[in-house]
């Protein structure tokens, strides 16, 4: 009976030892929820982050490779954080993000739009920036929802994408045509609000413009073929 306490005991000294060292090493998984490999609308935003703040020279497509987690180690050390390259939970906070207000994925939220608007958003995406890099995508969509809030144009998506002139795609076919992949997570990305446009409200393909208004348009920055402008 003696013996059998003894084990008992032993058992229960071995359990509450296991479960004490999976509660200390909970922070470091979660730390550890964004690092290489890992890809997705957060990412996109860890990107878009670093990028405007100097930290990342690379394209913002939403793939966590080397030169993201370069960037993530020189924004840890100018910030007084443990340098290891991953964006857990104290480094997303220093960048103003939110461990859950993204995806590893193709699904998530889309910033509270209804499927109509999100497949609307995608069919202009596809038919504007179909062939572009994935950055200069997301791009397309968030110049829409600039537009959305500027005064300058109308107030809704559909106001937007139909308004009279605006889009070549509308009168040329090419948003009738079918939907790329790419732009249902790039307009998910948008509508999350990813903008590697940097708040433009204009785009334009310098080498088939015809207008020398829009040449006009002080240039924020440039992705694949298109020129993105204030």
């Amino acid at each position: 009976m003696q013996k059998r306490s003894k084990r008992l005991c032993l058992v229960l000294a071995v359990l509450l030892s296991v479960s004490m060292a999976l509660v200390a090493l909970a922070p470091d998984v979660e730390a550890a929820s964004y690092k290489k490999g890992s890809s997705g609308a957060m990412v996109t935003q860890i990107q878009t982050k670093l990028k405007s703040w100097g930290y990342y020279t690379g394209t913002v497509d939403g793939v966590y490779g080397s030169g993201t987690e370069r960037a993530v180690r020189a924004f840890q050390q100018k910030n007084g954080l443990t340098v290891d390259g991953k964006a857990g939970t104290q480094t997303l906070a220093a960048m103003g993000l939110s461990a859950g207000s993204g995806n590893s994925g193709n699904s998530g939220g889309s910033g509270g739009a209804s499927s109509s608007q999100v497949d609307l958003l995608a069919r202009l995406i596809s038919a504007e920036a179909r062939g572009e890099p994935y950055s200069g995508q997301v791009a397309v969509g968030a110049v829409v929802l600039n537009r959305i809030k500027h005064p300058s144009f109308p107030n809704t998506l559909s106001g937007v994408i139909y308004q009279s002139g605006a889009f070549t795609c509308i009168t040329d076919g090419q948003f009738n045509q079918p939907v790329a992949e790419s732009a249902y997570r790039a307009a998910r990305d948008a509508l999350n609000g990813v903008d590697p446009s940097g708040g433009a409200i204009y785009y334009f393909n310098p080498s088939t413009a015809t207008s020398s208004w829009i040449w006009s348009r002080p240039l924020i920055t440039v992705i694949g073929k298109h020129r993105f402008c204030s």
